[in-house]
């Protein structure tokens, strides 16, 4: 019986260790379909500012009985600050990246895309770092390894992007000259590739900067699906607005037709939304906002694996070596976290020594009343 008991408290315990590596992987699944799907949405026509509204209107009609309902006991009391940080986060990310990322991938492609947010793991990494979200001490090997884990994964993937190497032969890749010179698109223009670099990359700091403000609201407001929908709910709104300003009256933009525009609104406000906001902040309780974007890198992984099986994509050496060196990458960053817990905690320590303090004033405190009773004692005897 004891056995058996000891046997279910490890399999219980090996469970909650897997559970942020299972979301995480949840995450760069739903990230990699979403830059396929909504790319070839942007393609058709789909407008980046109105897709903004309609996928944040998606993720709200989703989520939000859901936080109605489960977290009616649960949720905390609103306040002006958590408010004007919410007010902040759907500025950041629903909005502002969202239309930033997906005008610069309209302007360029999608692996460009993908590939360019692999620096969202080193700016979160040093952002989480300058505001203590993050346990760093240079001097411990976990937390160098952690350092030198997020610069390896953004390497694997620059490689994987920037070198080709010597094509390998696969037998599910092999695809005729002429059906690829029909079905492959026209390469961008370099104007069109500078001016969607740049899109992007202000894109993947709004995005690092949503992740952190993330992480601090969520210790004054803890309901992640109330705050999801919250989030949802004023980025629709301030979407809305914006796209007001910069379409003006261009209407067709607003027309909804059953196609695969409007697939890829749905897709991308339930799944890289919704599901990645709430999924997001649970992991973030455990393992801090660095976790939750260090696992960047393998989307890419993902996306060559997918388009070498459904596209016949060629797969060649320098992304198998890219994805090598990713995956060392990640096994450092992991490593590192592990001896996260045995790392002192700032805030913790001041606490600790203020009730130090206290504890020393108390006790000199008593030791001066003892004294004067002590000697009034003595006099009362002499007397």
């Amino acid at each position: 019986m004891k056995e058996m008991i000891m046997s279910q408290d490890k399999w219980s315990r090996v469970v909650d260790v897997g559970k942020p590596y299972l979301g995480v992987l949840f995450l760069q699944v739903g990230y990699a379909f979403n830059g396929v799907i909504v790319k070839s949405a942007l393609n058709k026509g789909l407008n980046p500012c109105t897709f903004s509204v309609y996928r944040n209107i998606a993720a709200v009609v989703a989520f939000g009985p859901f936080a109605f309902y489960l977290e009616r006991k649960l949720r905390p009391k609103m306040t002006l600050a958590v408010f004007l940080k919410i007010m902040l986060l759907a500025q950041l990310e629903p909005v502002l990246d969202q239309i930033l990322y997906y005008t610069g991938m309209k302007l360029t492609t999608a692996t460009f895309a993908i590939a360019m947010c692999n620096i969202v793991p080193a700016l979160t990494f040093f952002l989480a770092w300058i505001f203590r979200l993050e346990k760093v001490n240079i001097k411990r090997r976990h937390s160098q390894a952690k350092i030198i884990g997020t610069l390896v994964t953004v390497g694997g993937a620059m490689i994987m992007t920037l070198v080709n190497g010597a094509p390998i032969p696969l037998p599910w890749t092999h695809v005729s000259m002429a059906r690829q010179s029909q079905t492959t698109p026209a390469p961008p223009e370099q104007a069109h590739i500078i001016k969607g670099a740049i899109m992007i990359a202000v894109g993947c700091v709004l995005w690092s900067s949503f992740f952190i403000l993330q992480a601090v609201t969520l210790k004054k407001y803890p309901a992640q699906l109330s705050l999801t929908t919250l989030i949802c709910t004023m980025g629709a709104l301030q979407a809305t607005v914006l796209t007001f300003v910069i379409e003006r009256a261009n209407k067709d933009i607003w027309a909804v037709k059953w196609d695969a525009k409007l697939f890829a609104t749905l897709y991308s406000g339930i799944v890289r939304s919704g599901a990645s906001y709430y999924v997001g902040g649970l992991i973030m309780k455990v393992k801090g906002p660095f976790f939750v974007t260090a696992f960047n890198p393998f989307g890419m992984v993902i996306v060559v694996v997918v388009s070498s099986f459904t596209l016949g994509e060629q797969m060649n050496v320098g992304r198998i070596t890219g994805a090598l060196i990713i995956v060392v990458g990640l096994y450092l960053i992991i490593w590192g976290k592990s001896d996260d817990s045995s790392l002192p905690d700032s805030g913790n320590d001041e606490v600790e020594m203020i009730d130090e303090e206290m504890g020393s004033g108390k006790n000199q405190e008593l030791e001066v009343v003892a004294g004067t009773v002590k000697e009034k004692r003595v006099v009362e005897a002499s007397i």
